[in-house]
């Protein structure tokens, strides 16, 4: 995956920190903000040793009830659900990472970690309590979101 080249002009869309600002105020603002999104990317590594705890607190407890070392598939699922969350606030922070180091929002890795999240629902779905119009919007929202994902990565002049 390329990585998304930063700009360097302030009028450019996704370019709007830059610490550059000829106002003071604004230039302040802006460092409040990378502040504040600095705090955010501490606090999603907090989250994600604790999803990882917690995956672990969880496996053990399926896998040391009867039946010992055994797990059912609602168990699998659960656990499966479990990771794609941890997964999921792992690209979050990445996302966070990107942001802090280019000021540029990573539009490709932020279409990329909603298709993860989508995945990680319809992974765990129970579609025998789920109403036809929820997967349907559901399905409706993978294909949105995959096609985008096609289009922001295909290579330009590059047809089906």
């Amino acid at each position: 995956m390329a990585a998304e080249k930063p700009t360097t002009h302030a009028h450019e869309p996704g370019h709007d920190l830059h610490l550059e600002h000829e106002d003071t105020t604004i230039r302040f603002l802006h460092g409040v903000i990378r502040v504040a999104v600095k705090i955010l990317a501490v606090l999603m590594v907090l989250v994600i040793v604790w999803g990882i705890g917690d995956v672990i607190y969880v496996l053990y407890q399926r896998l040391t009830e009867p039946p010992f070392l055994l797990l059912q598939i609602n168990d699998i699922f659960a656990t499966f659900g479990a990771f794609l969350a941890v997964l999921i606030a792992i690209e979050i922070f990445i996302n966070i990472s990107m942001y802090l180091s280019t000021n540029v929002i990573p539009v490709r890795l932020v279409i990329a970690t909603a298709l993860m999240a989508i995945a990680r629902k319809v992974i765990i779905f129970d579609f025998e309590r789920l109403e036809p119009e929820f997967i349907y919007g559901t399905a409706a929202v993978v294909l949105s979101l995959g096609i985008t994902y096609w289009l922001i990565t295909k290579e330009p002049g590059k047809h089906l």
